[in-house]
């Protein structure tokens, strides 16, 4: 049992407790017992372990809703001959380039540098979509090693695709449907699984009918949609319909699915998306640094679509999304008193209603049988702080980086800023290793 308090304690529990100005956490086996004052909880469990917030802000763990593993290592990394001037040549001539020399060591070490970076910066739970074209079978098992050792909540997917012939995309289906069998298996709170799907312009017909065979209705689909313009080119020229009546078509679309991005659907397919009560995920710094456009999540609200936010691992810093999330949308709709709802109940809200459509336990909520995935943030107010405007503080105030305790499932793996259940020294040096490997892969058969 573990007392997590001497702090401000912001629950997010709109039928308890808001705000306590110096308040804690209790809790044992993975779930939350209590919240309440400092002092009375020490009086009440005394024989917990106490762990001192310092007067930092106690809040739920935050959930990235969609981020890629894969591209952990290429941080620095300049490809010889990268210049893309469209969508297509940043996937094929970085993205696409790196995942096909990404071997199960190096998927290992992409693996341990997000969760390290994750954990961190405050995030809880990570919704990963996996690409290693190189060596495909067992990849994902070796993320889930990953997760389970460091602590990290997880839901994993690998991304279905044709651009490298049918022989990988039948052993990326078949990844898919082994991984599901595994965590039927071995159900637990800490690992589930979805179907993945890159991008529609990757997947023909007969590759989606594969996907349906082979997953039978057990898990939702995690999939790229609309992201760049050539994907509805693509629907319309070849199939002769748009993206999302295109899964539809295919059985893909329902409450447990994530289809990621949604920049250029139009509105009979946000019906669709409705109709069929599937969820999206906003990626809104990917999205700019790929130029790709900006999402219509206000329009995807007004709908009444769940909408949670991700990062498409441009970054794992969360409260960093959140700011560009509310920025481009007062951009691009010339409004600047629109978005702060939205955006806000993206991250606060929607995506832990997004977690527990995948399986996971109630999150994003300090409450009684909540599940015990806790973070301190080092923030220190100089203007009134409490319930009422912890929005505003968090996206003009907060970073990442000032997340000093992490708790995932009722154990403390950050305390005052060090890991306490990962050799962070040691396993950089062995991220390091790989990655020079796969760097020097990377630029000696660079163009």
């Amino acid at each position: 049992m573990i007392l997590l308090a001497n702090g401000r304690l912001i629950t997010r529990d709109p039928g308890g407790a808001g705000y306590l100005p110096d308040g804690g956490v209790v809790s044992d086996g993975g779930k939350i017992v209590e919240v309440g004052k400092t002092a009375d909880l020490k009086a009440k469990y005394p024989q917990a372990e106490f762990v001192d917030a310092r007067g930092g802000v106690i809040m739920p763990g935050l959930i990235n809703a969609h981020t890629h593993i894969y591209s952990a290592l290429a941080r620095g990394l300049s490809i010889n001959g990268y210049a893309p001037t469209n969508f297509y040549e940043v996937l094929d001539g970085q993205w696409w380039y790196i995942d096909r020399h990404l071997d199960l060591a190096a998927t290992r070490a992409s693996a341990q540098a997000l969760v390290i970076d994750s954990i961190k910066q405050g995030v809880t739970t990570i919704f990963d979509h996996h690409a290693s074209f190189c060596e495909i079978p067992g990849s994902l098992m070796e993320i889930a090693k990953v997760t389970e050792s460091m602590g990290m909540r997880a839901c994993l997917c690998y991304e279905v695709s044709d651009r490298d012939g049918e022989e990988k995309s039948l052993q990326s289906v078949q990844e898919n449907k082994d991984f599901i069998d595994y965590c039927e298996s071995h159900p637990s709170d800490m690992l589930k699984a979805m179907f993945g799907g890159h991008a529609l312009f990757t997947i023909s017909d007969k590759t989606f009918d594969r996907m349906n065979a082979a997953n039978a209705g057990r898990v939702g689909y995690h999939i790229h949609v609309s992201e760049g313009m050539n994907d509805v080119y693509d629907s319309l020229q070849n199939y002769g319909r748009r993206p999302v009546q295109r899964l539809q078509d295919h059985g893909i679309l329902g409450p447990k699915t994530i289809l990621g991005h949604c920049i250029h659907v139009n509105t009979a397919e946000m019906d669709i998306i409705k109709a069929t009560d599937t969820m999206c995920v906003n990626n809104p710094e990917s999205n700019m640094g790929n130029a790709v456009g900006c999402s219509p999540v206000l329009q995807l609200f007004k709908k009444g679509i769940l909408v949670g936010l991700g990062t498409d691992a441009y970054t794992n810093d969360m409260l960093e999304s959140i700011k560009a999330a509310l920025t481009i949308q007062r951009h691009n709709a010339c409004l600047p008193g629109v978005g702060w709802c939205e955006v806000t109940d993206m991250l606060f809200k929607n995506n832990a209603r997004m977690a527990q459509r995948a399986g996971f336990p109630e999150m994003g909520v300090l409450k009684a049988g909540a599940a015990a995935d806790v973070i301190v943030m080092d923030y220190k107010p100089f203007t009134p702080f409490s319930d009422a405007n912890i929005d505003g503080h968090m996206l003009f105030g907060m970073t990442g980086r000032q997340c000093q305790t992490t708790m995932i499932n009722g154990k403390i793996l950050m305390r005052d800023r060090q890991l306490t259940e990962i050799d962070e020294e040691a396993v950089n040096a062995e991220i390091l290793q790989v990655s020079k490997k796969l760097w020097g892969t990377l630029n000696h058969c660079a163009y």
